[in-house]
């Protein structure tokens, strides 16, 4: 199952890159089948970012506009999905900086939405666990787990699409991790005391 799992990730990392070298050279279909490819990884993201669904598809919309603009400064076709990641957080970080100047900040941050919480199958105990879990971590420790082990990325597209060293990633994965043993080692001493 996991080999198949893997395979599955390869075909579609070969696919986006197919897709993106034929948009580089202006081929519109490509440009619209990699876009929904693509988008629910982008809005997933920013929703884990921006803890608002409606506001994730606003910043994805308009990093759109953004990505597809930077195709060609792109270096390599194998890195754009940490490419259009980093500027999907960058709009949440200017769309975060807008509603605090505003104050409009949203009460629900660190909350996930309905993009990473939509069963993908029959929902079990301690999956609803894990998810209870990830949800007490801060919203950046979210985001990074999620890129991480969801979106299959490796550490150094996750700092490139977080905008922050591959240092940091280590240690947030690093916390996240520890923090989640002990979350989840409490879980189950509650329910056994």
């Amino acid at each position: 199952m996991e080999q198949s799992k893997a395979s599955s990730a390869q075909k579609a990392r070969a696919l986006e890159a197919y897709l993106v070298a034929s948009a580089r050279m202006g081929d519109t279909a490509a440009m619209d089948q990699l876009v929904r490819l693509v988008q629910p990884h982008l809005l997933r993201h920013a929703n884990r970012l921006l803890g608002d669904a409606e506001g994730a598809r606003d910043v994805t919309q308009t990093a759109w506009v953004d990505i597809l603009r930077g195709l060609a400064r792109l270096r390599e076709v194998a890195a754009f999905r940490a490419f259009a990641m980093q500027i999907v957080t960058r709009k949440v970080a200017a769309a975060i900086k807008t509603r605090q100047r505003d104050r409009e900040i949203a009460t629900g941050w660190a909350e996930e939405g309905e993009f990473t919480t939509a069963p993908l199958g029959e929902q079990t105990a301690d999956a609803q666990n894990v998810r209870d879990a990830i949800a007490r971590l801060p919203p950046t420790h979210q985001a990074t787990l999620a890129l991480f082990y969801l979106d299959e990325m490796t550490v150094a597209e996750v700092a490139t699409a977080l905008d922050v060293p591959v240092g940091t990633i280590k240690t947030r994965l690093m916390y996240a991790r520890d923090k989640l043993r002990v979350l989840l080692k409490g879980d189950k001493n509650d329910q056994t005391g």
